[in-house]
Formats: C-alpha cells, structure tokens, sequence
C-alpha cells in the first residue's frame, strides 16, 4: 500500500533571505483540507488588522513580534501558537525578523 505524505526537512529554506522592508510569503502544501503557508518579515513589516474566512493557526517560527488579535495585544516569538476562529480581526508587526507558519483550515470553510 502506497502511503502518501508530504515532507519539508526545514520550513525556512523555502524562502531565501528576507530583504530590508519586505514581507514575503510562499505556499508550500495545499489540499482539501488546509493551506500551508510560510511567512518572512523584515524587521519593522506590518501586516495591518484583516480577517480570515476560515479558522486559521498561526506559529512562529524565528524572531520576535507583536500580535493583536481582536482588541487584545500578545508578543511572539518562536514556538508561540495561536488558533484563530474565522472571522476574527488580527494583524501583526515584526519587531525584528519574523518567520511565521500560516495554516488554513479550508475544510471548516
């Protein structure tokens, strides 16, 4: 029987280094169920308040930055997790290099 997996050995390779004043973001698995994307930030990128219309988990991977989630303000930094229900206004600020893991949970669509 054929087992089917999907395998990255280290998550941040996948982007190469992140340029003074950019956010950059890649797409690494995708199915029916869930969206796996990884996100760099340069020291000081925003990514303003915004929603999401499906539950989603955000986990830090490197680096330091300020969440808010709603109207509350949490600081991350690597190993934070957070489990995000649809709909919920959040937005994060990198205080310096930040790699974050973005899943979206599409089967809760």
């Amino acid at each position: 029987m054929e087992q089917k997996y999907a395998i990255v050995d280290h998550l941040t390779s996948l982007i190469p280094d992140i340029s003074e004043g950019s956010i950059i973001s890649r797409t690494f698995y995708e199915d029916e169920h869930a969206k796996f994307i990884l996100f760099g930030f340069a020291a000081g990128q925003e990514l303003s308040e915004h929603t999401a219309s499906v539950p989603a988990t955000l986990y830090f991977l490197q680096g330091q930055a300020e969440l808010t989630l709603g109207t509350d303000r949490h600081h991350a930094e690597p190993g934070t997790f957070v489990q995000m229900q649809a709909r919920l206004p959040h937005g994060i600020l990198a205080k310096t290099p930040v790699w974050m893991l973005l899943i979206m949970n599409k089967a809760a669509a």
